[in-house]
């Protein structure tokens, strides 16, 4: 019902970041001793401390703030405010963001690699191999049969569609094998977890709206929606798919908002967003059905619903994480790199717009970390919004490149944008014959029981819904016969096909 892609919502950095300056924040953890000349602070201790209480409910702040940012996403993708935005979004846009969301998870990387260096290489080399130099081998489904039988069969590239699993399973046996497991003390303590749980709001303590859980809740809203409709676009792209609509990114953001208010509701200090790690693990595997991400989110629900089961997965080795977030942002970075194409690089006014955008979206965070005193107002709420803002590099290369591309002048087709259509990826959809784009615009459409209700949804969640086909209200007018004919006979019979076309059962 979201943006029908082919994305598992899961916990993103976008939410770590204000959740640790939200702890991180000093708090008043002294008071003034009565009858003192030398008016000296103390440390306040014993049960009746209120800046004890206050330390406890760090945790309450947290999951507060993820409530406010789920209620927050959701209201912004029911007024489809994303959605138009995402329209003045173009090339030099998305490439900064996608650039520096696959940059600024390198410090992250090479902290969990260093546990171990060697797991971490053998993962990253056998990712490398199964997924790159032996993805074009095709295996029959049946290799036992004749070859006068299997012949007829589809061939099923079983080396790229494992190339992540088979990896991990292999290196985290070996791992077992050898000893070299290395797992945080945290998540190896034995614990007795039961064999069912049933989550509920009332288990744990309820979230705590607080000024400040209100300015982390804003900034992870906005990095989050930002990084989303990043992931929603390299999706799309990696699938060969156009650009997505207004509503289907109206609709993905309102259902994680959904997802991040539930989640804390349930105690949980992450919410819920599309992860550039998913999009690069889709990219590896080339499962582009959505049927996959059914089955892996009822596999996620399984999970939760058994500790035991879920607890299996802490006894994978940290560089085995980092070897899997290693391969899949590089993925990231590159898409970034291949979008500028799209662009006239060459020009002046782009060349300055990519490399600003990149370069103090990856300096300002690391200004903020060696200096934190210059940047206080003296209010808790608002230090805390802007140095989650500050911090967060997607927010600042998606809202430095979205300034300087809408207010610096510069044609259309300098810009990326084409000829009249306002989408991020118009170079690619025109190579793109007539029947292929219309197959691949329905890849966003409601499904048909879902579409039955769009007259009835109100007026002011119309965004939710496509809107119908309107050739004559198009920038531009309608088109001539022939003038969006192709200049060079067969090339559009030479795209190729979706991947969903290709690994879609039929």
């Amino acid at each position: 019902m979201g943006s029908r892609l082919p994305l598992v919502q899961a916990p993103s950095f976008e939410f770590l970041v204000p959740a640790l300056v939200l702890t991180n924040q000093k708090l008043p953890l002294a008071i003034q001793q009565p009858g003192n000349s030398s008016h000296l602070l103390h440390p306040c201790e014993g049960p009746g401390c209120h800046s004890l209480e206050l330390r406890n409910t760090s945790l309450q702040e947290v999951s507060g703030a993820v409530v406010v940012s789920g209620l927050l996403q959701g209201m912004l993708g029911l007024l489809g405010a994303p959605g138009h935005l995402f329209l003045h979004c173009g090339p030099l846009v998305l490439a900064p963001s996608l650039v520096v969301a696959g940059l600024s998870a390198h410090r992250e990387v090479a902290l969990f690699c260093s546990g171990h260096w060697g797991l971490a290489l053998l993962l990253i080399l056998l990712m490398v191999v199964c997924s790159q130099h032996l993805g074009s081998c095709q295996l029959p489904p049946c290799p036992w049969r004749p070859a006068s039988t299997s012949s007829t069969c589809t061939r099923i590239p079983a080396f790229r569609l494992l190339s992540v699993l088979v990896p991990v399973a292999c290196v985290w046996i070996i791992s077992a094998l050898l000893g070299l497991s290395v797992i945080p003390l945290e998540l190896s303590a034995p614990t007795e977890a039961p064999w069912f749980w049933l989550p509920h709001p009332t288990e744990w303590v309820w979230p705590l709206l607080t000024p400040r859980a209100l300015a982390a809740g804003i900034s992870m809203a906005l990095a989050t929606s930002i990084s989303s409709l990043g992931c929603y676009a390299l999706c799309g792209w990696l699938l060969h798919l156009p650009c997505p609509p207004p509503h289907a990114c109206s609709r993905g953001l309102s259902l994680e908002g959904l997802g991040s208010v539930l989640a804390g509701m349930l105690g949980s200090p992450l919410g819920t967003a599309s992860s550039f790690p998913n999009v690069g693990t889709v990219s590896l595997i080339q499962a582009g059905s959505q049927r996959v991400a059914h089955l892996v989110g009822l596999l996620c629900v399984a999970l939760g619903l058994s500790p035991r089961l879920a607890h299996l997965l802490t006894t994978i080795p940290l560089p085995v994480l980092g070897g899997v977030l290693g391969v899949t942002q590089a993925v990231v970075v590159s898409t970034g790199f291949s979008n500028f194409h799209l662009a006239d690089i060459d020009s002046g006014r782009n060349v300055f717009i990519v490399g600003f955008s990149i370069f103090m979206a990856l300096l300002l965070p690391r200004w903020l970390r060696e200096a934190p005193v210059l940047l206080s107002t003296g209010w808790s709420p608002l230090d805390v919004l802007l140095h989650s803002l500050l911090a967060e590099h997607i927010f600042l290369a998606g809202l430095l490149g979205f300034l300087l591309e809408n207010t610096i002048p510069g044609t259309r087709l300098e810009r990326g944008l084409g000829q009249g259509l306002p989408s991020p990826f118009t170079a690619q959809e025109a190579w793109m014959p007539q029947n292929s784009r219309e197959k691949a615009a329905q890849e966003y459409e409601l499904p048909l029981p879902l579409q039955n209700l769009c007259p009835c949804i109100p007026q002011q969640a119309c965004c939710l819904c496509p809107l119908p086909e309107d050739p004559g209200n198009e920038e531009g007018g309608p088109a001539e016969p022939g003038e969006t004919a192709d200049l060079l006979p067969g090339f559009g019979e030479q795209y190729p096909r979706s991947s969903r076309e290709e690994l879609r059962p039929h």
